[in-house]
């Protein structure tokens, strides 16, 4: 198994048994201590900590107010409650091709008010067009070996985004500027994508923020990620897509996400590093 913490829920239990054994040592309680507290057997506390029985709401609630530590209860039990949801392999969700994908994500999108997105190297979904789109997702159906159905998923990715236009959403994107010389497609697709850059800056819904290359850095290179709300985030990685839903960890991306914005330059300022890009494309 991967080292990486999200390497599957199987991961996500251990980690949850892990932190519940570390307040029963916290509290200084024998596995005998906490049982009888409790009220059930102490093989069942053994069961709990080696991960090999998935505690119940309850058993969590329990064993974190014997601890003294009833403030954890409910990041653990949205923890523990997430781990079957939380990480999907692409393989998985892919293998019928991109399109089913595309529009799978939709009513997500639509029933969210704000969306809030970091890209370190593609243009945000939300933002692409139509030829970019269908660039990036050549690429990616061939890299996964996936049945060929990118022009249909090009274009379920771009209906998908009519909420930028819709006025019943907010949404707030950061990318950095190599972002803008990445080259995807030909340089007449990247023509295209960055002109529309330009346009959706105007979109009075729509948030758009560059990082210099040269900005100082108060964050350190993160993963792609998308928030939705304060509820979900959504963590893109080579073979799997995470979804956070447990408060403390949607807080931190929250937290990440500000202080990615304070490097970022806007307007006038953010136009003119995308103008850059496009006359470097000759």
């Amino acid at each position: 198994m991967s080292s990486s913490p999200f390497s599957g829920a199987q991961a996500v239990r251990e980690s949850v048994s892990a932190q519940l054994k570390d307040l029963r040592l916290d509290a200084h309680l024998t596995m005998q201590a906490l049982a009888d507290l409790c009220g059930w057997n102490k093989a069942k506390t053994s069961r709990i900590e080696s991960a090999k029985t998935t505690p119940s709401d309850a058993d969590i609630r329990a064993w974190c107010i014997t601890c003294g530590a009833e403030d954890r209860a409910d990041d653990l039990i949205a923890f523990s409650r997430s781990a079957d949801l939380m990480y999907v392999e692409w393989r998985r969700t892919q293998r019928t091709g991109l399109r089913s994908l595309q529009q799978a994500g939709i009513p997500l999108y639509e029933r969210t008010t704000l969306i809030r997105a970091y890209c370190s190297r593609v243009v945000p979904g939300l933002l692409q067009t139509e030829d970019y789109a269908r660039a990036l997702l050549t690429l990616v159906a061939d890299f996964r070996g996936l049945p060929d159905d990118v022009d249909e998923a090009a274009a379920a990715r771009v209906n998908r985004s009519r909420i930028v236009r819709d006025g019943h959403h907010r949404v707030v994107l950061l990318v950095e500027e190599d972002v803008l010389s990445q080259r995807i497609g030909t340089d007449a697709v990247m023509a295209g994508q960055l002109a529309y850059l330009l346009t959706a800056m105007s979109y009075p819904a729509v948030s758009l923020g560059v990082i210099p290359s040269s900005a100082p850095r108060v964050m350190w290179g993160v993963e792609t990620f998308t928030m939705f709300d304060d509820t979900r985030v959504h963590v893109e990685l080579l073979s799997a897509k995470v979804t956070l839903t447990v408060p403390g960890e949607v807080r931190l991306y929250q937290r990440a996400f500000a202080r990615i914005a304070r490097m970022a330059v806007y307007g006038p300022r953010a136009g003119a590093l995308i103008g850059r890009a496009m006359d470097s494309l000759g």
